[in-house]
């Protein structure tokens, strides 16, 4: 009996390690700044059946090129913990008291998403494009994945306010931007906050790196999701059940516009159908044909473009 009590406890000190060691590395693999960004499953879509891809080509040099011509201004926040995030703001033409803050996705930063950024320029709106913390030129050891940055949404928003005299603020975001904008949503907010764009979020960090976990590494959810959950939450400060935008969405009063791709595979469409019944504010709902994972905007730039300006109220 005693022998069968020593091998048992020698057993289960050996899962607690292998399980243990796992955590942490899925937590260096997803979380912790410095590892490199990982193939995600449903990454690497294209459009390229809907679209000229010549003139999709023609289109970006064209918007890279007027991004070039612009002039950025840097600006910078501290966080509620201390860190030094920072931005790039590019001022409308004209003062109009509009402004945009634009959220990049997983392992992105403030350099991408040009051509909405010429969209809301052309609009006259004033558009700030934050670093998430720990991406781009922002402080942070580790991926938000929406949670935390909720919080440094806030003060963004307020830096708008008091220092450029924005009264109308949209918050658009894409991928883990839009699963950002969608947690900022369920926080108390500025009344100059006006409206939530969401393009390709996901409901819940937990279930979002679970749908990963299980395509890439093909195995279950459980107890890995736990176990790392466990881990970011000693290193990190939040757990993946916690970071849920379902429950944000549902305490947003503001009016909501979810949009979403039928063939992305990264974040899985019935996401967006999940979020969409869960909000309770003013909401709409346009899942795009034949787009992938935050492809809408490149199959369908004109209706895409339409829908917006009618969303603004433009």
């Amino acid at each position: 009996m005693k022998r069968v009590l020593k091998w048992g406890g020698m057993i289960i000190v050996l899962l607690l390690i292998i399980f243990i060691g796992a955590g942490n590395y899925f937590y260096n693999v997803a979380i912790n700044r410095s590892h490199e960004a990982v193939d995600l499953y449903g990454g690497s879509e294209t459009a390229s059946a809907l679209v000229d891809e010549e003139e999709q080509l023609r289109k970006l040099e064209e918007v890279l090129k007027w991004t070039e011509e612009q002039t950025f201004e840097t600006v910078e926040v501290k966080s509620h913990d201390g860190l030094t995030l920072s931005a790039v703001l590019l001022k409308s033409e004209e003062p109009s008291g509009k402004a945009v803050i634009l959220a990049h996705g997983y392992k992105g930063s403030s350099e991408q998403m040009p051509g909405i950024t010429k969209f809301y320029h052309d609009l006259g709106y004033d558009v700030l494009k934050p670093d998430a913390r720990g991406h781009g030129k922002s402080e942070g050891s580790y991926i938000g994945y929406g949670w935390d940055d909720r919080k440094d949404y806030k003060r963004w928003v307020n830096l708008l306010i008091n220092e450029y005299e924005a009264e109308e603020i949209y918050l658009h975001g894409f991928s883990m931007g839009a699963a950002t904008v969608l947690m900022t949503s369920g926080e108390e907010l500025p009344s100059e906050v006006k409206g939530i764009i969401a393009d390709s979020g996901y409901t819940t960090v937990e279930e979002e790196l679970a749908h990963q976990l299980k395509y890439l590494y093909h195995l279950p959810a459980f107890p890995l999701m736990e176990i790392t959950s466990a881990v970011t939450k000693v290193r990190a400060g939040y757990t993946f059940s916690e970071a849920s935008a379902v429950e944000q969405v549902k305490k947003n009063t503001r009016p909501l516009f979810i949009i979403h791709g039928d063939q992305d595979e990264l974040v899985p469409t019935e996401m967006a159908d999940v979020l969409y019944g869960a909000a309770t504010s003013e909401k709409e709902l346009w899942i795009v044909p034949g787009a992938g994972h935050t492809d809408a905007y490149t199959v369908a730039e004109e209706e895409y473009q339409k829908r917006l300006k009618a969303f603004l109220g433009e």
